[in-house]
């Protein structure tokens, strides 16, 4: 392409909004252009990334067996509703009606319409398994879209959704995904990890996320120093705690502990580890509609040295039907009504005093003693408190991993890094097939739901999360797989005959093997010309300069920036050489 020709608005001016550096490379190099809040449109430098992004997917995709079609971003709001999904999806799905007052969504994901789809024409075993994706604009009303195209409320999105016949072919699927996704990313130059997730709204279970590595990503894993074990914290899981710290020996007894009404208080009072104390975490349980209840306390107990991970306990309340939409702070006025001293909060007769429904142990606590707790009285407290002597308690994992925890596989050291979510996998299991009522008939003639599967990448949030990772602080790095250009050809002096058609020469001559060349053939100053290409990012830069004339071009490596004289003669045999052993047909 002849620079003059295309349409690459590149800008000096930084966007008011930009906090990350691929928000502010992706405008200025004329990759996209927002027209509304979280909304923005691809200009030719970014649908050619997009594009460029999408076959890597697609060749992957295709070669596994799925297959592509077209579902429409319009869905009736109806099959929500069946689904139970149009209520509790939130603000964030985008309802509105037509003409006739029919009520419609735009689609944020599509396992409702897949599944419609399935379901009408599937009917046999012998049709299974079934694997079919797309590639499509997605929407989600962010109520605060930012940081570009890494949160904006439109969004392209590559999903796809397998049925199968039985769980453990539903299995196969999800192993064999979880490695087509590895090829995606690393053909994309990426460095990721796979981590354990949490499903969140999709639904479903076995949830892994893809995320790649970049300091500037809002999510946090949990990464072992020694073994390949990587969780969002979401979900992360750890060795049980253990403290080489002198427990408080003593017999079950109540201490007078005046104005000891916080777990750090507590311990010097006592000059005791923190792990040997008991904390009380208590939450509002807001419920969904189709619960029909009225909003009520839930109590949670960790140790005093560890944090109440949200998301875990809203799933081990939902995970027997509680239907918790979220989980609401409370205050110290709404505690004392319920005949509670906050401070003073222990499991002691907890459910007499307060009818509760809920009060979970974390999992760490199973049997645990020497323990100190509240009483359930104003400045006092117990000590000597043995777990192992309560009956019916509630275990579960609900603690935060913290950094320097044990990995629950080697004993190895648990760290934090950030990542940005770049794919999810999930086994949906009859999520979905239930209640749309989506069967067919088993080898035995028995009427069966489908057993689903969902995968899906965020194809535009690629763009940022490869800048994120791979971009310095002059413009766009991308790697060889998604990069616009592979080579840039910037002529110095375009005064210069002499260079200019030696310039386009070898430009014809590149593009002729099939290598994406940008010629800047524009008349204005090298400086200009050379910031272009710092800021667009081709891979390469041929320079035709001041040495040609002895016979020498510059060759410029975009990622960093080294530079290496290479002879003009027969130039093209190799830039040919320096690509032939990294390139992908």
């Amino acid at each position: 392409m002849l620079f003059s020709k295309v349409f690459i608005p590149t800008t000096k001016e930084t966007p008011k909004d930009a906090v990350l550096k691929s928000h502010q490379f992706l405008v200025q190099g004329g990759y996209i252009h927002q027209i509304g809040s979280g909304i923005y449109n691809f200009l030719p430098l970014g649908k050619k990334v997009l594009d460029k992004i999408s076959k890597v997917i697609r060749d992957e995709m295709n070669l596994s067996g799925a297959q592509e079609l077209l579902m429409g971003f319009v869905t009736p709001a109806e099959l929500w509703k069946k689904s139970g999904r149009y209520e509790k999806y939130g603000n964030e799905l985008l309802r509105f009606k037509d003409r006739k007052e029919n009520e419609f969504i735009l689609g944020p994901t599509h396992e409702e319409s897949i599944t419609e789809i399935v379901k009408s024409y599937v009917k046999s075993y012998k049709q299974l398994p079934l694997n079919l994706y797309q590639i499509h604009t997605k929407f989600r009303d962010e109520l605060r879209p930012r940081f570009g195209l890494m949160r904006g409320r439109e969004f392209v999105m590559k999903d796809s959704y397998s049925f199968h016949s039985t769980k453990e072919d539903l299995d196969r699927e999800f192993n064999q995904m979880e490695q087509v996704y590895r090829n995606i990313f690393e053909i994309l130059g990426l460095d990721f990890r796979v981590v354990q997730a949490d499903s969140g709204a999709i639904g479903g279970s076995g949830s892994k996320e893809f995320m790649v590595l970049a300091e500037s990503g809002e999510d946090t894993i949990v990464m072992c120093s020694k073994c390949d074990y990587a969780s969002n914290i979401e979900a992360a899981k750890r060795s049980k705690l253990t403290c080489d710290a002198i427990p408080p020996k003593a017999k079950f007894a109540k201490f007078h502990t005046p104005n000891i009404n916080t777990i750090e208080k507590l311990a010097q009072f006592f000059k005791i580890d923190e792990f040997f104390t008991l904390k009380a975490i208590v939450k509002k349980a807001i419920f969904d509609s189709e619960a029909n209840k009225p909003d009520e306390l839930v109590y949670f107990f960790l140790r005093g040295e560890d944090e109440l991970e949200i998301t875990k306990a809203l799933n081990v309340l939902n995970k027997d039907g509680a239907n918790v939409l979220e989980l609401a702070d409370v205050d110290a006025i709404e505690l004392v009504k319920c005949g509670l001293n906050p401070g003073f909060i222990g499991p002691y007769a907890l459910k007499n005093i307060t009818n509760a429904s809920y009060i979970i142990f974390d999992i760490d606590l199973e049997n645990a003693e020497d323990l100190i707790c509240g009483s359930n009285e104003q400045d006092y407290h117990f000590v000597g408190v043995d777990l192992s002597l309560f009956e019916s308690l509630t275990y579960e994992d609900i603690a935060k991993v913290k950094e320097g925890d044990r990995c629950p596989c080697c004993e190895g050291i648990l760290e934090y890094k950030k990542g940005i979510e770049v794919g999810h996998i999930f086994k949906l299991g009859q999520r979905y097939s239930k209640p749309l009522n989506a069967s067919f008939l088993d080898k035995d003639g028995k009427s069966c739901f489908f057993e689903m599967g969902c995968y899906g990448i965020g194809v535009s949030r690629l763009l940022p999360a490869i800048l994120e990772q791979k971009s310095d602080d002059k413009g766009c790095i991308w790697t060889l797989s998604s990069a616009p250009f592979h080579l840039s050809i910037i002529v110095s002096n375009t005064k210069d005959e002499k260079q200019f058609q030696y310039a386009y020469k070898i430009y014809e001559e590149l593009k002729k093997i099939g290598l994406d060349v940008l010629f800047d053939d524009r008349d204005i100053r090298f400086g200009v010309k050379m910031a272009d290409f710092e800021l667009i990012g081709s891979l390469y830069g041929i320079i035709v300069g001041k040495n040609f004339q002895d016979g020498k071009i510059e060759l410029v490596y975009r990622e960093t920036l080294q530079k290496e004289e290479l002879d003009c003669e027969d130039l093209t045999a190799q830039i040919i050489q320096k690509f032939q052993y990294t390139r992908r047909d």
